[in-house]
């Protein structure tokens, strides 16, 4: 697949919204509320999350991950002068599980390694995804009752090629 990132622009928000709206379907099924009410819902979580994340990530990198020219995710990240913060990392269900999440990862570790940084990432518990960042070499550092802080640290004999 021709994965590729770009900026996030003012056009991308339908697409985020629905983006956004994925990511909580399972969450929602059981809630016994009208379709209209769960997209209200959907409406205000998502006005309210981009907010506070542009409010405190302004320098962040918020970019569409793009299959082709076909949008299908998106990767927040935060450079700080020593650590990587993935804020979000997202991609639409049918291309979850297939590998780009992973490969965008290896990316950001390598690119933190090279800078002897750490990359940390706020995971909900029962996310499927907290799998996947386990196999990375992230560990968890804090429990925050909903969300647990992982966090990759490059050790001392690291070489580019013991990322899994």
């Amino acid at each position: 697949m021709d994965i590729k990132l770009r900026p996030e622009q003012p056009g991308d928000q339908q697409f985020l919204f629905a983006l956004y709206a994925s990511t909580r379907a399972k969450e929602l099924e059981h809630v016994p509320w009208s379709e209209s009410q769960k997209k209200d819902f959907l409406n205000l979580q998502f006005n309210a999350q981009s907010t506070h994340y542009h409010q405190h990530y302004p320098d962040a990198a918020y970019q569409i991950i793009l299959s082709g020219q076909q949008p299908i995710g998106r990767l927040y990240v935060d450079r700080g002068p020593n650590e990587v913060h993935v804020i979000d990392i997202a991609l639409l269900p049918e291309f979850r599980g297939g590998g780009i999440g992973g490969d965008l990862l290896r990316r950001l570790l390598v690119e933190a390694a090279e800078k002897q940084e750490a990359v940390q990432i706020f995971v909900e518990r029962e996310n499927p995804a907290r799998r996947l960042y386990t196999r990375l070499g992230f560990r968890v550092v804090e429990d925050k009752g909903v969300y647990l802080l992982m966090k990759w640290i490059r050790e001392p004999d690291f070489k580019t090629s013991s990322i899994p």
